[in-house]
C-alpha cells in the first residue's frame, strides 16, 4: 500500500508541476476507436498507408500496431493473432495453417498465457478467448478477418480504460474497418492443400447521403483436417452501418453472426508420438474398430474389478487391437460447435469543443458445444438415438459433451475534457453475464454406422452428469491525465474493478457459492520524452488484477464443495506488477523499438490436470505464490526502398516460479520454485521480407522459438524449431472496369515441410512426466487466392 501511494504522489506532483509550467497545444489524438487509450500520438506519428507494423511512437508503453495492409498479405481467412506472431514478446500457436482451430490456438506474451491477458474488439470485451471461454468469444469468430483494420498488441499493460478483467500481462486490441464512403464490392476465393475453399464478400454501400454508409460482409470457409478424417467449416456474417451527425460525432451500429464447426485432432504425448508418430489422429472413418476399442476396454474394465467376472463382451477378447497401446491412443471423434451473436452501438458524440463522450453499449449470445466420442461411458439400452427412436443394443461407446450458454450484455462509456495541454478521461465498464454449463452424454447405437455426427448440435441426452448456472457482475472504472508539453508527455491514473461470481447448482454435486474479487485502487503511470531527430524515451509503471472466473471447468468453482469451502475465504485474485522502459527510433525508412521490463506476478494460481482430458476430474487449484519475469524486446522496420520494406524482432524472457506449491499445512506438494514457467520460451526471433509495388507482391517469413516445458518440474518439454512461410501475387493496376485491382496470389505455409509439436498444454499442465497435451503442428500446405477490391 506505501509503494502504491508513494507512485501515485510522485505521479500528481509530476502532473502538477507539469501544468504549472505550461505547454504547447495538445495534438489532436488519432487513436483508434477503442474504448480508451491513455497515450496521445501526434499527426506525425500515423503510419504510412502500407506500413508492415507500427512501432508505438508518441506511446508511453510497450505498444506495436499490425495494419490491414500486413494481414492482407497472408492467406484469406488466417487470424490476426498469426499477423501478430511476429512481433517481439508474442508467443503464438496452433496446429492448422490459418492459426484459427480454436482447440489448439494459443497465445501469451512475456509468460503470461492466454486466460491472463486482455482481448477487446472495438472495446468490446471478448473475455479471455480461451477454448471454453465462460465470459466472451475467439476474435475468429467475432470478426471477418478481412473486416479488421488493426491489431494493437500492448505487450506489457494495456490502456486503463480496456475493458478485461485479466489483463495482467498486456492487451491486444482489434479494430474493425469502417465503412468506405465509395460504393464497392470486395470480393476474394481461395482454394488450396486439403480442398479448403474460403470465400469472402463485402458490399460497401458508399456514402448515401448525410453521412450515412455501410456494409454486409459474409465469409464461408471449409477445409478438411491435414491428417485424419473429418472437417473444419465456419459462415459468418459481419454488418455494420454508421451516420455521421455533421461535426458532432457519429452513431455506429453492428451485427456480428458466426456459425463454427470443426473436427477436433487427437490431443498426443510423448508416448503416442513414439509408437504411433505425430500422424496419430482420431479414427473417424473406422466406426467398426472405434466399437473393436471400446468392447476390448469393457471386457479389461470387468476383469480389473474382478478376476472370475463374466466379460461383457466375450469375443472381443481382453487384447486391444494391433498397433493399439491404450485406449487413449485414438478416440472415434472429437468436435467443437460454437454459433454466436455479437451486437451493438456506439454513440460517439463531441459535446462541446473540449469535451466529448464515447458510449457502447453491446449484448453477445453464445451456445456451444465441445464432444467427445470414447469408450469411457457406454451407452444403455433406451436411450435416445438422436432420431426419434431409442438405442436397442448396449454400446460400449458414448458421447459426451460439455454444453456452453453465454448471456451476457454491458455498456462502456467515458468523457474526455481535453483542453490544450491537458487531457483528462474518466470511463467506465459494466458487464452482466449469465454463463450456463452441462455436462451430458448421448447414446451411440452398437450397429457398423455411427448415428451421430460430433460436428451437430446434439439433442436427447441419456444422462446429464451436471449442470450450473454462473452469474458473473463486473463493475469497473478508470480515471486518466495526460499532458504533452512538447517534448515531454506525462500520463498518470488509475482504475478500479470489482467482479461478483456466483455458482448455482442445477444437478450433480457441483460447487454452489459465491466469490468476490476487489480491488479499487489499481495505478498506472507512464513518461514519454522525445529527443529529437525521431528518437524517443518512454517509461511505465502499471498493477493489474485478474478476477475469478465463473466455470465448472476451471477457476475456484471446479474443484469439490468440501474444496471450495475450504479455499474462498483465502483465496487471493492474481496480481502483477510491470515496470519497463526503453527507445524508439525513426529516421528515414528505419524504426527501432527496443525495451526492457521486469514484472512481480504475486498468488499465480496454478491447475493441475488430473488424469486423461476425457475423464473429466476436476483439475486440482493451487496458489503457487509469486512469479519473477525480465527481458528485453527488439523490434525493427526498414523501409530499404518504396516496394521493399524489412522487418525483424527478437525478444527474451525469464521468468520462473519464486515458490513452492504447498497445502495448508506448509507441506511442500510439488518443489516448482526455480523451476520456469511452463509454455515460456526463453528466446524468440522473427524475421520478414516483403516486396509489394502494388503490382507485384512477394512475401517471406521466418519464425524462431527456443524450448518449452510442458510440466511444471520442467522434467518435459518440446524442443525449439524454425517456421518458414511465403507468398507471391500479382495485381493488375490502371486497367480499369471491374478488373482494376483483381490479383491473384499463391502462399505457402511451413514452406520447409517442418515435423514438430505446436501447441502444449491443450489438457492443461501436470507437476511431472509425461501428458496427453500435445498438438502437432500443419506440414507444408498451399494455397491460391482471387481477390478484387484490397
Amino acid at each position: 500500500m506505501k509503494s502504491r501511494v508513494l507512485l501515485t504522489g510522485v505521479a500528481v506532483m509530476a502532473i502538477l508541476a507539469a501544468q504549472a509550467a505550461g505547454a504547447q497545444e495538445l495534438a489532436q489524438s488519432t487513436a483508434s476507436s477503442e474504448q480508451a487509450s491513455t497515450s496521445v500520438d501526434s499527426p506525425a506519428d500515423q503510419p504510412a498507408e502500407r506500413d508492415v507494423v507500427v512501432l508505438g511512437f508518441g506511446q508511453s508503453r510497450q505498444v506495436q500496431t499490425v495494419t490491414a495492409a500486413d494481414l492482407e498479405r497472408l492467406t484469406p481467412g488466417t487470424s490476426p493473432l498469426k499477423a501478430i506472431s511476429k512481433l517481439p514478446g508474442v508467443n503464438f500457436q496452433s496446429s492448422d495453417a490459418f492459426g484459427a482451430y480454436e482447440w489448439s490456438t494459443r497465445i501469451s506474451l512475456r509468460g503470461f498465457n492466454q486466460n491472463q491477458l486482455g482481448f477487446t474488439l472495438d472495446g468490446i470485451p471478448l473475455g479471455d478467448m480461451s477454448y471454453g471461454n465462460v465470459n466472451g468469444l475467439h476474435i475468429s469468430r467475432a470478426s471477418i478477418s478481412e473486416n479488421l483494420a488493426a491489431t494493437t498488441v500492448a505487450q506489457g499493460a494495456g490502456a486503463l480504460g480496456t475493458a478485461s478483467t485479466s489483463n495482467l500481462g498486456g492487451t491486444i486490441q482489434f479494430t474493425s474497418r469502417a465503412p468506405s464512403d465509395t460504393a464497392d464490392l470486395v470480393a476474394s476465393g481461395t482454394y488450396g492443400s486439403e480442398d479448403t475453399i474460403r470465400a469472402f464478400v463485402r458490399a460497401e454501400s458508399g456514402d448515401l447521403g448525410g453521412g450515412l454508409k455501410g456494409y454486409l460482409s459474409y465469409g464461408y470457409l471449409t477445409t478438411d483436417k491435414w491428417k485424419g478424417y473429418g472437417t473444419q467449416r465456419q459462415h459468418q456474417v459481419n454488418g455494420r452501418v454508421v451516420k455521421e451527425i455533421g461535426d458532432r460525432g457519429s452513431i455506429t451500429g453492428f451485427v456480428n453472426f458466426s456459425d463454427r464447426r470443426e473436427n477436433d485432432y487427437q490431443d498426443l504425448s510423448y508416448d503416442i508420438i513414439r509408437r504411433r508418430g505425430l500422424s496419430n489422429d482420431n479414427i473417424t472413418n473406422d466406426y467398426p474398430l472405434a466399437l473393436q476399442i471400446g468392447r476390448v476396454y469393457a471386457n479389461q474394465n470387468a476383469r480389473a474389478a474382478s478376476a472370475t467376472a463374466a466379460l461383457p463382451y466375450p469375443s472381443a477378447g481382453l487384447a486391444l487391437p494391433a498397433g493399439i497401446g491404450t485406449v487413449d491412443d485414438v478416440y472415434f471423434d472429437a468436435a467443437g460447435v460454437r454459433r454466436d451473436w455479437l451486437g451493438g452501438f456506439t454513440f460517439d458524440a463531441h459535446l462541446t469543443d473540449a469535451l466529448s463522450l464515447v458510449s457502447t453499449s453491446y449484448y453477445h449470445h453464445n451456445k456451444g458445444q465441445g464432444s467427445w466420442i470414447t469408450p469411457y461411458v457406454n451407452t444403455p439400452v433406451g436411450a435416445p438415438d438422436g432420431h426419434g427412436g431409442t438405442i436397442t443394443t448396449a454400446s460400449p461407446l458414448g458421447f459426451r459433451t460439455t454444453e456452453y450458454g453465454i448471456d451476457r450484455a454491458g455498456n462502456l462509456t467515458r468523457v474526455t475534457l481535453d483542453t490544450g495541454p491537458n487531457r483528462l478521461e474518466v470511463g467506465g465498464w459494466y458487464e452482466s453475464n449469465s454463463f450456463t454449463q452441462a455436462r451430458r452424454f448421448y447414446g451411440m447405437t452398437a450397429d457398423s454406422t455411427p448415428n451421430r455426427d460430433a460436428r451437430d448440435f446434439q439433442s436427447d441426452p441419456f444422462f446429464t452428469q451436471w449442470d450450473g448456472k454462473y452469474d458473473t457482475e463486473t463493475l469497473q472504472y478508470y480515471v486518466a491525465d495526460t499532458f504533452d508539453l512538447g517534448r515531454l508527455t506525462l500520463n498518470g491514473g488509475w482504475k478500479g474493478m470489482r467482479v461478483r461470481n456466483q455458482a448455482n447448482l442445477k444437478v450433480g454435486s457441483l460447487v454452489a457459492g459465491r466469490i468476490e474479487a476487489r480491488d479499487w485502487f489499481l495505478p498506472q503511470v507512464g513518461v514519454l520524452f522525445r529527443l529529437g531527430g525521431g528518437a524517443e524515451l518512454f517509461a511505465s509503471y502499471t498493477e493489474n488484477m485478474r478476477a475469478f472466473v465463473s466455470s465448472a471447468t476451471s477457476g475456484p468453482f471446479a474443484t469439490t464443495q468440501v474444496g471450495f469451502d475450504a479455499i474462498r475465504s483465502t483465496l487471493k485474485p492474481e496480481t502483477s506488477k510491470t515496470a519497463e522502459g526503453g527507445v524508439r527510433l525513426r529516421t528515414g525508412g528505419l524504426q527501432l523499438s527496443a525495451v526492457a521490463y521486469y514484472v512481480d506476478f504475486s498468488n499465480r494460481l496454478l491447475t493441475f490436470s488430473n488424469g486423461a482430458g476425457i475423464v473429466g476430474n476436476p483439475p486440482t487449484l493451487n496458489n503457487a505464490g509469486d512469479v519473477e519475469s525480465y527481458g528485453g524486446e527488439l523490434a525493427a522496420s526498414y523501409r530499404v526502398l518504396p516496394p521493399l520494406t524489412l522487418f525483424a524482432s527478437y525478444s527474451y524472457n525469464k521468468a520462473t516460479y519464486q515458490d513452492d506449491v504447498r497445502n495448508a499445512a506448509g507441506t511442500v506438494l510439488t518443489a516448482t520454485a526455480g523451476k520456469k514457467v511452463v509454455d515460456t520460451p526463453e528466446h524468440m526471433g522473427k524475421g520478414e521480407i516483403v516486396y509489394d509495388d502494388r503490382r507485384f507482391l512477394a512475401r517471406v517469413g521466418a519464425d524462431y522459438m527456443s524450448r518449452r516445458y510442458f510440466s511444471y518440474l520442467n522434467d518435459q518439454s518440446v524442443g525449439s524449431r524454425v517456421l518458414v512461410d511465403a507468398s507471391i501475387g500479382y495485381r493488375l493496376r490502371d486497367v480499369g472496369g471491374v478488373l482494376e485491382g483483381l490479383a491473384i496470389e499463391g502462399s505457402v505455409t511451413n514452406l520447409t515441410d517442418k515435423k514438430y509439436i505446436s501447441t502444449i498444454g491443450s489438457n492443461g499442465f501436470t507437476a511431472s512426466g509425461d501428458n496427453q497435451t500435445l498438438l502437432a503442428g500443419a506440414p507444408r500446405q498451399w494455397f491460391v487466392t482471387l481477390r478484387r477490391g484490397f
